[in-house]
Formats: structure tokens, C-alpha cells, sequence
């Protein structure tokens, strides 16, 4: 009989995503090992200590936490759930957009600055209205549609004074006139699996501020678009939240490697936990598939793991 895949789920709190994932894992017949991650302590020097497990499947709260446990695990030669590759990137919109620019991927009009001056500048450029986004940050937080240039100028004051190094970089979007709507689809590995309309009343469009969610049709394509665009992030299982351009058409807005999915299984009649639990099993024993960005650590090591 073979011996059930060791999953390290690395956690802050069980939210219901996590309950789904535990109990797909369960289902599978997995060795599921729940890791706090504020009581997990790493040793550099035995980077395996704390995670007895065949693949590290990652579901922190914190961001930061998330990654640097990524790299570590890496480290200790472990496959894991995102990549640290894909997961830094998904963690940074202006990576985010770096990558997708590469690819070729088609985006908002977007605009960096490191200074109040040179982002009001950039700003104008654009032309009004302007969408103000920080780096770093999620669930629709602290964004902010500027509509002239007293709020521009206002905004920009406030974020300057902030105290973050992170809102000293100014992350500017040329406004995208939705339908009242956006897409969030889900891609793991090489498959769209489903995918979402958000919609409400309000600009923006989260279910966690208040959209709601209704099926939407993978066509071919939004199959192309979003499995194109979590290729250029490196792959894994991520949510692609996909914007209608009235001129351009669909349009990558941004790319999630630690993504909810709670309002999207009945609405897409795909059983999602269960499908992360296929890949994170596949990757353990078969390697990661052609369209992630495998780390060379875990190449490396696959045939010796500590």
C-alpha cells in the first residue's frame, strides 16, 4: 500500500477556505499537518525542521509571513503550493504588471512614481479619473478613484506622509469604465477551471466589498487571457481578475496566488478545494506541470530531499 502524501497546510486562522481545504484533503486520504504560522519557528541552517511533510501547501493570512515560508521550504528542497517565484510576484501589483508587460498581456494604462510631484504628473498624463492602488495589499483596501486634481493632490499628501516605504510608490491605473462588473477566474496548472462575475453598483467590484458573485462563462477567450497571464507569474494555482475595456476588450487587472473562493463553488458548480487538493497531491509526487516555474532548489534536490 502506498504511503498517504504527507501536505503541510501553513495557516494564521481557519477561515472557511481553509475548513474546504482541510476537509478535500481529508477526503483525498491525505496526511494533512497543520502548521500555525505564528508559532512556526525556522532554522536556516535545517530549513526541513517544522515542515515533515512531502509538499507545503500555503494559506497564510500575512503576506509576508506566506513568502518567506515559500522560500525556506524551497530551501529545505520541498515542493510547495504557490512557488515563492509565483507567489512574490502575485504579491507585488507592480511585479505583477512587470510580467504581464513582458508576456505582452494586455492591462490598464499604468503609471509608477516615487514622488508626490512626478505621480501628479503622471497622473495628468493619464488623464482623469485615475485609479490609486498600493503595491502591496488586497480584498479592495485602500484604493482610491481620483477624479480631479484637488483629490489627486489631497490622496498623494496623504499617502506621502504615511510612514510605509510602500506608499512612497505610487501605483497609478487609468480608470476602466466596467460594466458594473468584473471577472475573477480561477486557473490551476494548465486549466481555467471557472470563473465569476462580480458585480455591484459600486466601482469596486470585490465580493469582499460587497459584489456579488454569478457564473461566467469560460470562453476561449478568457481561457487563453488568464492561462497566459498566470503563465507570466509563474504558474500554479492562482485567480485572475479579468476587467471588460469597452475599447480593448478583456484586460488583466491583477493575478492572486493565496485566493478565496468561498462565493464561487456553488456559483460555478466546480468543486475548487477539490481541485487544489488534485494538484497539490500531483505535485508531490509528479513535479510540478510544464507551466510553472519549477525552483531550481527543488530540482536540485528532487532525488535527494533532506
Amino acid at each position: 500500500m502506498t504511503n498517504p502524501v504527507r501536505v503541510a497546510m501553513l495557516v494564521s486562522r481557519i477561515r472557511v477556505e481553509e475548513k474546504l481545504l482541510l476537509a478535500a484533503l481529508e477526503a483525498a486520504g491525505v496526511d494533512v499537518r497543520l502548521i500555525d504560522d505564528g508559532a512556526l519557528v525556522f532554522a536556516i541552517e535545517e530549513p526541513r525542521r517544522g515542515l515533515d511533510a512531502d509538499v507545503v501547501l500555503e494559506r497564510s493570512v500575512s503576506t509576508a509571513r506566506g513568502l518567506y515560508a515559500l522560500r525556506l521550504a524551497e530551501m529545505a528542497g520541498l515542493p510547495t503550493v504557490n512557488t515563492y517565484a509565483t507567489a512574490s510576484t502575485c504579491a507585488d501589483k507592480l511585479l505583477t504588471a512587470a510580467v504581464l508587460q513582458e508576456a505582452g498581456l494586455p492591462q490598464p494604462q499604468t503609471r509608477v512614481a516615487f514622488t508626490p510631484e512626478s505621480a501628479l504628473q503622471a497622473i495628468e498624463e493619464l488623464g482623469y479619473p485615475v485609479v490609486l492602488k498600493p503595491v502591496v495589499g488586497s480584498w479592495g483596501r485602500l484604493l482610491a478613484r481620483i477624479n480631479d486634481r484637488d483629490a489627486a493632490e489631497a490622496i498623494l499628501e496623504h499617502k506621502d506622509t504615511l510612514g510605509s516605504y510602500q506608499h512612497s510608490i505610487f501605483y497609478i491605473q487609468k480608470f476602466i469604465a466596467k460594466p458594473g462588473r468584473d471577472i475573477r477566474a480561477f486557473v490551476i496548472g494548465d486549466e481555467t477551471i471557472g470563473a465569476i462575475y462580480r458585480s455591484s453598483s459600486h466601482w469596486i467590484t470585490n465580493t469582499a466589498r460587497g459584489g456579488q458573485a454569478s457564473n461566467c462563462p469560460v470562453t476561449d477567450e478568457l481561457d487563453a487571457l488568464c492561462r497566459a497571464a498566470a503563465a507570466a507569474v509563474g504558474g500554479g494555482v492562482v485567480a485572475i481578475d479579468v476587467l471588460e475595456d469597452p475599447d480593448k476588450g478583456l484586460i488583466v487587472n491583477e493575478v492572486n496566488h493565496t485566493m478565496e473562493f468561498r462565493n464561487s463553488i456553488a456559483t460555478t458548480g466546480v468543486d475548487i478545494p477539490a481541485r487544489v487538493v488534485d494538484y497539490v497531491v500531483s505535485i508531490s509526487r509528479d513535479g510540478y506541470p510544464p507551466s510553472v516555474q519549477a525552483p531550481a532548489a527543488f530540482l536540485a534536490a528532487k532525488g535527494d530531499l533532506l
